[in-house]
């Protein structure tokens, strides 16, 4: 499932497509893919003019002038895609429809912007603008990892006292949102912290080492361009390639970059961590 990192990089790649832009023509090709698409999806996104594209947690928001938001969420093998010309911009021929296309934006300019999602586990919505506080989706997101709302004091108070183990306490998207399993085991291997020690038996200082430590990994994933496993891909089609600077994630047995040590894996609430016994206490 595509982390921070990911969405984000995707979102970057969509902004001189669309930011600015009005969506010309929205063609909606199926009534569904993770649950219903909205009534008149493409009735009432054809026309609109995009006024901001903006990443919450693991979702892109796309603000609208006529008061509504696009939620779009890319699932295990959702792809944004771009081609066609933009002014200052790059080009890239469009290609032929797909059997998987579900969701075309023609936009001003002459770009396309293609969602393709051949397990349809994405998703899209509408929702009014105003009223993103209450969305179901969102209501109950912690703190962006990048905002000011996350910081030492804040994450040594939220898990002051908790029984769960420090990995699943980090991937609580009420706690910090973003943050997923291959993230997490990266932040907690550069802050030498076990993933299996209980989050409220940390010391308060080793937790709030987390948050420069886990805004350096989510960057450095950034500036990669994300990491590709299976299905992501930029929004120009190009692979991301952080998972060449993976220390432990999917690297069971092979030796850690510190101490030579074989990394390990266990499985945490039914997902594999990845760590180093000796480096992580």
């Amino acid at each position: 499932m595509p982390e921070l990192p990911e969405v984000e990089t995707v979102r970057r790649g969509l902004l001189p497509a669309m930011e600015g832009r009005i969506i010309a023509e929205a063609r909606v090709n199926r009534p569904d893919l993770r649950w219903p698409l909205p009534e008149r999806m493409a009735e009432r996104l054809t026309g609109a003019r995009v006024e901001r594209l903006r990443r919450r947690s693991k979702y892109i928001l796309v603000d609208l002038d006529r008061g509504e938001t696009l939620l779009i969420h890319l699932g295990m093998s959702g792809r944004m895609l771009v081609s066609g010309t933009m002014i200052g911009g790059f080009h890239h021929d469009h290609p032929a429809p797909q059997k998987h296309d579900h969701v075309v934006f023609e936009m001003e300019g002459g770009a396309r912007v293609t969602f393709n999602d051949a397990r349809r586990f994405g998703a899209m919505d509408l929702f009014p603008t105003e009223g993103e506080a209450a969305y179901w989706l969102l209501a109950q997101l912690g703190p962006e990892p990048f905002g000011n709302d996350f910081h030492e004091d804040y994450l040594v108070a939220r898990l002051k006292g908790r029984a769960m183990p420090i990995k699943a306490a980090l991937l609580d998207q009420r706690v910090v949102a973003g943050l997923g399993n291959i993230y997490v085991s990266e932040t907690l291997f550069r802050a030498g912290i076990d993933p299996r020690r209980p989050a409220g038996r940390i010391s308060a200082a080793r937790i709030a080492s987390l948050v420069p430590v886990i805004r350096t990994v989510l960057t450095e994933a950034i500036e990669a361009g994300g990491s590709s496993l299976r299905d992501h891909r930029q929004a120009s089609g190009e692979l991301g390639y952080f998972q060449h600077a993976f220390r432990v994630y999917d690297r069971e047995n092979q030796p850690c970059v510190t101490c030579g040590g074989p990394v390990r894996r266990i499985v945490q609430s039914g997902r594999s961590t990845f760590y180093c016994p000796h480096c992580q206490h």
